[in-house]
This record gives structure tokens, sequence and C-alpha cells, in this order.
């Protein structure tokens, strides 16, 4: 079953932390960006980790030594999982995935934007490959491409799969299908009612088909 993330990319604490609070029993994770965290400090991962299992979005790109100590402060401030993007190439990901075991954090790299494959049609598949043979937790991919998740859920098999790009930027949710999870923001921080747009959001998932394009089981969601 698809499940639901929140994705809280404004730069209000107080109000992230109460969006968080209202709907921590519709969502698997809670997703920041830096947006809130330059603006509220690092803390606010630890804060938000009492509500729900925080997934620190730093899209980390930089060298290894770099990256694995921006995966430190995220994991040591209480994130489960860090994302890191693939392009950085695989000494940056394995640096990031070694900073992860000694905290039992996960891993997930971002193999296309959302917003545009200009720069990743062409490796993304391999970024994909990547992932699964260093023996990460998962990808992210892009819910305004419905056929690229289908491709890289193929590539990838039993790793998880997790799919922004709902609601604001216009992507389906057709691609339950193929995700492990969906990640929504702005319809749900930006709504009036946001637990009510959240109830909505998942019980559309909830009424789409879903099913599995391998033989081996995806990851629990913790």
């Amino acid at each position: 079953m698809t499940d639901l993330i929140l994705a809280l990319d404004l730069p209000d604490c107080d109000r992230a932390l109460r969006i968080a609070r209202e709907v921590k029993d519709l969502v698997s994770h809670v997703k920041v960006n830096y947006p809130l965290v330059l603006s509220c400090g690092v803390g606010v991962i630890e804060e938000l980790s009492r509500v729900r299992p925080v997934i620190a979005d730093f899209k980390i790109a930089d060298i290894p030594y770099v990256s694995s100590s921006i995966a430190k402060i995220a994991f040591e401030n209480g994130a489960k999982a860090v994302i890191v993007h693939g392009f950085s190439g695989r000494e940056t990901v394995k640096a990031v995935l070694n900073v992860a075991k000694g905290y039992e954090g996960e891993v997930y790299v971002v193999t296309e934007l959302t917003s545009s494959e200009e720069f990743f049609k062409d490796v993304s598949d391999r970024i994909a490959r990547m992932a699964v043979e260093l023996g990460c937790h998962g990808i992210v991919a892009p819910a305004t491409r419905v056929e690229r998740v289908k491709k890289l859920r193929e590539i990838v098999e039993g790793l998880k799969v997790i799919c922004p790009g709902i609601g604001a930027q216009g992507g389906s949710l057709e691609v339950v299908k193929y995700a492990t999870h969906v990640i929504v923001g702005r319809a749900i921080y930006e709504s009036k009612d946001p637990r009510k747009s959240a109830e909505e959001i998942l019980r559309s998932i909830r009424q789409l088909p879903q099913k599995r394009t391998s033989s081996k089981p995806w990851l629990s969601s913790p």
C-alpha cells in the first residue's frame, strides 16, 4: 500500500510543527528541506521527529567528506533518512551510506527532478542501478512523469520509490501503481484545512489500483 509523506517546505517553524501534528496519523513521514531548516535551525528536525519519522531532503551533492558531514548532522539531530543526489557519483553516495549505517538511517537517491529532465534523462537509469548496487534504501522519482517512475521501479525492484510532485506541481496519483510513497507539500500546508486536504489525498490514494512490478517485496515503512 502506498503511503503519504508530508513535505514541509515552508519557512515557519510553529506552523510546520502545528500542521505535522494535525496530520500525523495520516502520514508515514515528514520531509524537511532547506527553507524550514535554514529558517528555524537544524533542531527543527529533532522536534518534528517526535511527531513522525523525518526525511532530511538536503539533496546532498558534494565531495564525499562534505556530504558525509551533512548526513551526520542530519542523523545526529534525529533524521530517519537523508536524500542524496545520484549525479554526485557513487563515492559521495557511499560516503553518505557509511554514515547512515552508524545511525540505522536510510538513504534515498534522487534519479530525476520533478521540474526538469534536461540533464537527467540520459543518466537516471544508471543512477537507479547504482542505488541498487550500493545498497541504498530507495530512490526519488518524479510523479510528474509516470512512465519514468514505471521504468525506474522495474530497475530498482524491491527498493522504496518515493515520488514528489503531487499537487502544486501537477504530478499524477497514477504513480501509486509503482511508488511506495508519494510526497505532498503545498496542497496540504497551504490549505485552509490541512487535515481535510490530507484526508482527501489519502482517500484518493486508497481508491486507486496499486500493483507491484517486481516479485520482490517492497521494503516496509517505519
